[in-house]
This record gives structure tokens, C-alpha cells and sequence, in this order.
């Protein structure tokens, strides 16, 4: 673990390839999952705000349940996560031609709204675990991000390179400057050869 301020990072992000192969995988991150994206209360009343302009995206199904119970529920673990149907689909989420789409993101990249999606979204594969005097940041895998492990390793981009923006949005310059001088140290590190490298 790397101590970053007041995070601690996994490893994994250092030693570990991903890069997003949608092509593949098709956004399937959005459909599939037992839960909803983990949010917080600021950001669930941005989603609110950002209703008016997904509604032509999202399904009538979404529509309803957004009607009925919000944009969000509180989970098992009692977090405050995305409002999903089917047990999994996120009411956000839509699907065109070329595979599932963020109805929030689409409504970002149109200008409709200046809130991309929620950071943990942005983040994925990682996700954050608060604790009372720091944060950890680990790396989630799932097997539906096979393809992005093998395209991430075909075009050796460590993982956390591959989230340099959500990183950045959510801890701040500094922050992954500091990230990056300590991953260029571990990564030339005789540990490093020893126990990660492949040979």
C-alpha cells in the first residue's frame, strides 16, 4: 500500500494493466451489478437536477421507479447508491446501437449539464472506502472487465494512469503528483522486480 495524504492506495493500481475496451464489453458495467453506483447526498441532488435532460433517453421502467422511489436507494450495507431495475440496471442507463450508455454522461457531452456522472462511475474499476481518518482506494475486479485487463496489458497501461481524470477530479492535482513519484519509485524498485514483475 502506498500512502498518499490521507489515502491509502493499493498496489494494484501500479501493477495491475486496464484500459475500458467498450468495443467489447459494451458498456456492460451499467446493466449489470447487484447494486447501484455508490453516491453521495451532493451528488444525488445533482442527478435530480440533471433529470429534465435524460428523459428522452432513459426507459419508461427507469421513469417509473425514479417516480416512485428516487434516484436512489440505500443498499444492503446501508450506502446511498443509483436506483436500478431488474435487480441490476441502473435507471441511467441507456442502450443504442452500439452497446449501454450513461443517459448523465450523454447530457454532460451534449452541454446540457456540467456534472459528467457520479465519481464512483468515473472511477471504476476502483472504488473509495471512507474511514474516520483516511480513505482507501482500492482496485475492484469483475469479470465482465476481463477485456480491459487483456487491452490494458496489450497497450501496458497501468491502471492508474488509465484514471488519471477521475483521480484528479476527485483528490486533486497534487494528489496524483504525488501518486505518480511514488509509483515511478516502487516500480523501479528491486521489490517491485522481485515480487510483481513478470518475467
Amino acid at each position: 500500500m502506498l500512502e498518499i495524504q490521507d489515502t491509502v492506495v493499493s498496489l494494484d493500481l501500479l501493477t495491475e494493466c486496464f484500459v475500458c475496451d467498450y468495443a467489447t464489453c459494451k458498456g456492460i458495467c451499467c446493466k449489470e451489478g447487484d447494486s447501484g453506483a455508490p453516491i453521495t447526498e451532493e451528488e444525488k441532488a445533482k442527478l435530480e437536477a440533471v433529470l429534465p435532460y435524460v428523459q428522452h433517453l432513459i426507459s419508461d421502467e427507469a421513469k417509473e421507479l425514479i417516480n416512485k422511489q428516487g434516484v436512489a436507494y440505500k443498499d444492503a450495507d446501508g450506502d446511498l447508491v443509483t436506483s436500478i431495475i431488474h435487480g441490476d440496471e441502473c435507471v441511467f442507463a441507456y442502450q443504442d446501437e452500439t452497446g449501454w450508455k450513461c443517459a448523465v454522461e450523454t447530457a454532460f457531452l451534449a452541454g446540457k449539464t456540467d456534472f459528467k456522472k457520479p465519481i464512483s462511475c468515473h472511477l471504476y474499476p476502483v472504488r473509495l472506502t471512507e474511514y474516520r481518518k483516511f480513505t482507501a482506494v482500492n482496485y475492484h475486479r469483475w469479470d465482465v472487465c476481463k477485456c480491459a485487463c487483456e487491452l490494458g496489458c496489450k497497450l501496458k497501461v497501468p491502471l492508474y494512469k488509465f484514471l488519471k481524470e477521475p483521480l484528479i477530479r476527485k483528490f486533486g492535482e497534487q494528489w496524483y503528483a504525488e501518486l505518480e513519484v511514488a509509483a515511478e519509485a516502487f516500480l523501479a524498485s528491486d521489490y517491485y522486480k522481485h515480487h510483481y514483475k513478470k518475467k
